[in-house]
This record gives structure tokens, C-alpha cells and sequence, in this order.
């Protein structure tokens, strides 16, 4: 079993930044495929993005790509999304996710794809 812990959301305005950290747990973090969903109040959980096991290629929503920045660290154990220039409609509850097995070409956006996921974690823009 894995364990994920999200932090770093809150409250920000229009135009600014937050990174968001997802912590997990398992000693084979490299070979996790991680990935970020958001859900809105009275949306359905959609993909922000998604990064590779080992390669560290990333993918992203056309929402936000441009300003999101998915990394990992393997070292630490952690992903970090970086959100630049927010939005009001980029607030939801942000929540990690993880797939243990090999990278999901044609599902990477479905949450059906992933194993494990997070508590979840607050992000609120302001206009």
C-alpha cells in the first residue's frame, strides 16, 4: 500500500503562485507514475497532469499548461506542482495520485487508472 500526503495549497490571489507537494511513501517511488487531479464544488474530478516513472516526462491538461509544472524528486520521495499565474477557476481540491504499474499511455487523464490516492488539499484564487 502507498501512502500519499498532499500540502501546500491555500489561498491566493489572481496572477500568483503556490507548489503544491505530494508526499509518498513505498521504497520504489521512482517506478510510480504520479499524477495531480482537481475538483471544483459541483465539478467532476478532472486531470491537471502526470509525470513518468524514471524519465520524468510530463503531460498537462490544455488548462493549465504554460503554467503548471509537475517535477519529482526522487530522492525525497515527492512530487511537486508548481502553479503560476492562477486563476479563480483554478481553485479546487487539489489531489495526488499514483499508478504502480507501467505508465498508462491512453489513460493517464482517467482516475480509474490510479491505485492510490491523497486527502486531497485546498487551493483558492481569488479575483
Amino acid at each position: 500500500q502507498v501512502q500519499l500526503v498532499e500540502s501546500g495549497g491555500g489561498l491566493v490571489q489572481a496572477g500568483e503562485s503556490l507548489r503544491l507537494s505530494c508526499a509518498a511513501s513505498g521504497r520504489t517511488f521512482s517506478s510510480y507514475t504520479m499524477a495531480w487531479f482537481r475538483q471544483a464544488p459541483g465539478k467532476e474530478r478532472e486531470f491537471v497532469a502526470v509525470i513518468r516513472r524514471n524519465s520524468g516526462s510530463s503531460y498537462y491538461a490544455d488548462s493549465v499548461k504554460g503554467r503548471f509544472t509537475l517535477s519529482r524528486d526522487n530522492a525525497k520521495n515527492t512530487v511537486y506542482l508548481q502553479m503560476n499565474s492562477l486563476k479563480p477557476e483554478d481553485t479546487a481540491v487539489y489531489y495526488c495520485a499514483v499508478d504502480l504499474g507501467d505508465f498508462p499511455a491512453r489513460a493517464y487523464a482517467q482516475g480509474s487508472t490510479y491505485d492510490y490516492w491523497g486527502q486531497g488539499t485546498q487551493v483558492t484564487v481569488s479575483s
